[in-house]
C-alpha cells in the first residue's frame, strides 16, 4: 500500500524476496529463469538505480515520486532502472503457483466485465498488447484516474505511471515480455510464455492491487500534478 509521508533520511532501494521458492513456479517458469531474472536482472536495476540517484534530488524520493516526476528527456539511467525496479517488484507480487492462488474479487470481476465483457476478453486484450509489443517491454492492466480499467503496453522498462505512456494510470497487473523473462524455456515462443504466465496470475493479489489503487486519491492526483505527492518508500 502506498503511504503518504516522506522518510526523514533516504535508504537505498533493495531487492524484494520472491513469495515462493524458485522451483514453485515450474513448469510454467523454470527455476533457473526465476533465479536469474531476480538475482541478476532485477538486482542490476536496483544497484544501478541507487547509483543513478546518489547526490540528486531523487535520492530522498519514493519510487513512485521518481517515476511520476521524470522529465520528458534526459535522466535515462534513472528512468530505466527505476522502471525496472518498480515493474519487476509488481510482477513478483502477482505471480503464484496454482495451489496458492486466490480468486478474483467481485468488485474487480465486475470492473473487468464492464470494460472487457469477460475475463476471456481481458486475456485476449493482454495477450494482444504483449505479443505485439516490438522488442522488449511490458503489457499492463491499469486503473485510470476515471476509475476505469485499461490494457496498455510500454516499451523497455517504462510503465503507465510515467508521462511517456499513451494511457496513464496505476498498474495492477504487469506481464514482462523481455526475452530474459522466458528465453531459457520458451526461446522465441512468446505466445507459449504468455499462456504459461496467465496460469500463474494470482487474482487475489491483483484484486488487492485494484482495491488499493481505487482508494489512492493522492496518486491519481499526482498523475496530473506529480509535485503534489509525498510518500515513503515501501
Amino acid at each position: 500500500m502506498l503511504l503518504l509521508a516522506v522518510l526523514s533520511s533516504a535508504q537505498p532501494f533493495t531487492l524484494p524476496k520472491l513469495p515462493f521458492t524458485y522451483e514453485a513456479y515450474a513448469p510454467n517458469i523454470d527455476a533457473q529463469t526465476m533465479e536469474i531474472h531476480l538475482t541478476k536482472h532485477h538486482q542490476a536495476y536496483v544497484n544501478n538505480l541507487n547509483k543513478a540517484i546518489k547526490g540528486t534530488s531523487f535520492e530522498s524520493a519514493s519510487l513512485e515520486e521518481i517515476l511520476l516526476s521524470l522529465p520528458s528527456e534526459g535522466q535515462e539511467a534513472v528512468r530505466n532502472n527505476a522502471g525496472g525496479h518498480y515493474n519487476h517488484s509488481l510482477f513478483w507480487e502477482i505471480l503464484a503457483p496454482k495451489a496458492m492462488q486466490g480468486s478474483c474479487s467481485p468488485s474487480l470481476m465486475n470492473a473487468i466485465n464492464m470494460t472487457f465483457g469477460s475475463m476471456d476478453s481481458l486475456k485476449k486484450a493482454l495477450f494482444s498488447a504483449a505479443s505485439t509489443r516490438f522488442g522488449s517491454g511490458w503489457a499492463w492492466l491499469i486503473l485510470k484516474p476515471n476509475r476505469t480499467l485499461c490494457v496498455v503496453s510500454t516499451a523497455n522498462q517504462d510503465n503507465p505511471l510515467m508521462r511517456f505512456s499513451i494511457e496513464r494510470g496505476i498498474p495492477i497487473l504487469g506481464i514482462d515480455v523481455w526475452e530474459h523473462a522466458y528465453y531459457l524455456n520458451y526461446q522465441n515462443r512468446r505466445a507459449d510464455y504468455l499462456t504459461a504466465v496467465w496460469e500463474l496470475l494470482d487474482w487475489q493479489k491483483v484484486s488487492e492491487k485494484y482495491t488499493q489503487a481505487n482508494s489512492n486519491e493522492a496518486l491519481f492526483k499526482a498523475l496530473g500534478n506529480p509535485k503534489k505527492i509525498k510518500k515513503s518508500r515501501p
